[in-house]
């Protein structure tokens, strides 16, 4: 049996300098890259998690550019898996900025990857359980369940009567 993990053991975290060739004409961090460096500290999160190298993109799930990162800012980036399925992982990332002015982080952007653990002939692997601890990655990890199950939902693969904890949130019983 593969031992449970808590979400801070996947706690990933990445500073970067956001650089003038990584910017729009409005001299903001292109989205693009940003999603780029989502995707890279999200997927050593899930190998940290998965106990596997091999690691694949799933889905991007969600992506808020809440505000611009403006050229020469100081970009932190930390995700952790809020929650470990059969073989694939969600994991959630947030974004900072630095604010020299005040000595603190803002947050900035945040987004919600999944991915699947694979062996070397790309087969889905089991993964360890997640215990979240604090009362964010609780929330984080009941709230994965559901879009895990409107997900499946709109993919034809649940019966939308089977989504209990989805339902919870619209039916009282």
């Amino acid at each position: 049996m593969i031992k449970a993990k808590t979400a801070k053991e996947s706690l990933s975290v990445m500073t970067n300098l956001v650089l003038p060739n990584e910017t729009n004409n409005l001299g903001n961090m292109f989205g693009g890259e940003l999603l780029a460096s989502m995707d890279r500290i999200s997927s050593i999160s899930a190998k940290m998690h998965g106990g596997s190298y091999l690691v694949v993109t799933a889905s991007v799930n969600h992506v808020a550019f809440n505000i611009p990162i403006p050229m020469g800012s100081t970009v932190k980036l930390e995700s952790k898996v809020t929650r470990a399925f059969n073989s694939s992982m969600e994991v959630y990332v947030d974004v900072y900025v630095y604010d020299y002015d005040n000595s603190i982080y803002n947050k900035t952007n945040t987004g919600i990857y999944t991915f699947v653990a694979v062996d070397n002939d790309n087969k889905p692997v089991r993964v360890p359980e997640l215990i979240p601890e604090t009362e964010l990655e609780i929330e984080r990890y009941n709230a994965a369940l559901r879009r895990k199950q409107l997900s499946l939902i709109l993919a034809g693969r649940m019966d939308p009567a089977d989504a209990h904890e989805l339902k919870s949130l619209f039916i009282t019983e």
